[in-house]
Order: C-alpha cells, then sequence, then structure tokens
C-alpha cells in the first residue's frame, strides 16, 4: 500500500462511519426521550399514516362515549321525574279515596280537594321539565333523539330515547286548569295514569340498559384500538435502549478509529526525515 500524504482513504471511511453511528445514536436518543418509534415521517411513513387514523378513530370514540354518558343522564333525569310523577299520583289516589269516606263533611273535602288541585298543578310543571335545555318530554306530542352509537357519528348505529307526552300519558283532568274536584275524579283516572307512567320507566330502563351497553362496546373498541395504535408508534424501551448502547459504543470506537486514521499519515514524515 503506497504511502500519500494528500488523501486520507481510511480517514475518510472512518469519518463517514462516524457519521453513520452518530445519526443512528441520535435518532435512538429522540426514541427514547420521547417515547416514540416515529420520530419523524420518514422513520414509517406508512405507519404513521394508519397511527394518525387509529388516533383520530379513538379520540371520536371517547368523545361517542361521552355523549352517551350525557344521553344516560337525560334518561335518569327523565325517570326521576316519573318517579315524582309516580309519587304524586300516589298521593293524589290516596286523597280520593279519603274523600269518599262517608265521615267526612264538606269541609273536609274541600281541604282534601285543596291539595288536590295544589297536586295537579305540580303534575302539570313536571311536563314542562329539561335538561340542559333540552325537553325531557315532547309538548303536544312524542318525540325522540337519536344517540350515535359509533364513531362514525348519525352515519353509524343509532339509539333512540323518548321523549313521550307524558301529558297525554298522565290525562287531561290531572293536570294544568282542570277545575274536576277530588269527588268527582274517578278512582280509575289516576290508577290508569300510574299504569302508563309505569310502562314509560320500563321503557326508559330498556332504553338506558342499551345505551350502557354501547358504552361498554366502546369502551373495549377503545382499549383495542389504543393497543393497536401503540404497536405502530410506540417505542420499546428495551429493544432501543440495546440499540442506543450499540451505537454509543460505535460512536466511541469511530471517534478513536477516526483520530488513529489521521494520524497514520505521519508516517510519511518519517520518510521525509
Amino acid at each position: 500500500m503506497s504511502v500519500v500524504i494528500n488523501t486520507n482513504s481510511a480517514a475518510i471511511s472512518a469519518s463517514n462511519n462516524l457519521a453513520t453511528s452518530n445519526a443512528m445514536l441520535q435518532r435512538s436518543l429522540n426514541r427514547l426521550s420521547s417515547g416514540s418509534k416515529i420520530v419523524n415521517p420518514s422513520d414509517d411513513a406508512g405507519g404513521l399514516a394508519v397511527s394518525m387514523k387509529l388516533s383520530a378513530t379513538i379520540k371520536r370514540t371517547a368523545a361517542v362515549n361521552d355523549n352517551i354518558a350525557n344521553a344516560r343522564s337525560f334518561l335518569q333525569t327523565q325517570d326521576g321525574a316519573f318517579q315524582t310523577a309516580t309519587k304524586v299520583l300516589d298521593r293524589m289516589s290516596e286523597l280520593k279515596v279519603l274523600s269518599d269516606d262517608v265521615t267526612k263533611n264538606q269541609t273536609d273535602k274541600d281541604n282534601y280537594d285543596t291539595e288536590f288541585q295544589q297536586l295537579k298543578k305540580q303534575l302539570s310543571a313536571l311536563v314542562d321539565e329539561k335538561f340542559n335545555g333540552v325537553s325531557l318530554f315532547g309538548n303536544g306530542g312524542s318525540g325522540s333523539l337519536a344517540v350515535a352509537t359509533t364513531e362514525k357519528g348519525s352515519a353509524g348505529n343509532t339509539v333512540s330515547i323518548d321523549q313521550p307526552d307524558l301529558a297525554t300519558q298522565i290525562g287531561a283532568t290531572l293536570i294544568g286548569n282542570d277545575s274536576t274536584t277530588v269527588t268527582a275524579m274517578g278512582i280509575s283516572t289516576i290508577t290508569n295514569a300510574i299504569q302508563n307512567i309505569a310502562s314509560l320507566r320500563a321503557s326508559n330502563g330498556a332504553q338506558s340498559n342499551r345505551l350502557s351497553f354501547a358504552s361498554e362496546m366502546l369502551t373495549v373498541n377503545r382499549e383495542n384500538l389504543e393497543a393497536a395504535n401503540s404497536r405502530i408508534i410506540d417505542v420499546d424501551v428495551a429493544e432501543e435502549s440495546t440499540q442506543l448502547a450499540r451505537y454509543n459504543i460505535l460512536v466511541q470506537a469511530g471517534s478513536s478509529m477516526l483520530a488513529q486514521a489521521n494520524s497514520s499519515t505521519q508516517v510519511a514524515l518519517k520518510l521525509l526525515g
């Protein structure tokens, strides 16, 4: 091998190897410090694209689950109104039976009717109850709200939650400004209203259960999506720390060899001396 001064091939080769090792070391450091396997798009362009789609799906899934939780709160509030209405009707039926007591005089019956009329007004107030500005019950007719149960939104599966016409289910003579007295009221009118509300509560519970299962499915889906995304984008710390140690040694060895290669041309000075 000839001895030259102007071109040091060994130093150039050592320099190139050192630059490569240093670049790999920096990439490994970036991965470990960020916790992500894909620091730059060039690391895994295809994987990055898939991860971005999965991340968006995960966020939409979480948002849908929040919406379902709010819908269940709507149903729970609605059921609270049903419970209150049932208690009111129970008391009204009791007042009706008490007013039929033949030992009661008209004043006694009038006193029962005073409470009876106040309870009518309370039922009327329940009909107008709202949840965050949304009516719990249909005004002038039954309605429904469509709750999306997939991350596709309204384009996917939905669950309808009812906004029943509570006023109709209770009956006009038990609500509002109706002047029917407790003694004139038929007991069957009150018991029919109680039965109607019982059916509404059953429907409310069924819808709430369905939303609960939909939420459970979304939770499982989100967990699986998170795991899939993790396999694409998250760095394996054990594996990457091993690579870090390797590249660290290569950088140190490359630095030493570059210094050695740079000094190797000094043999020419001995020949000239």
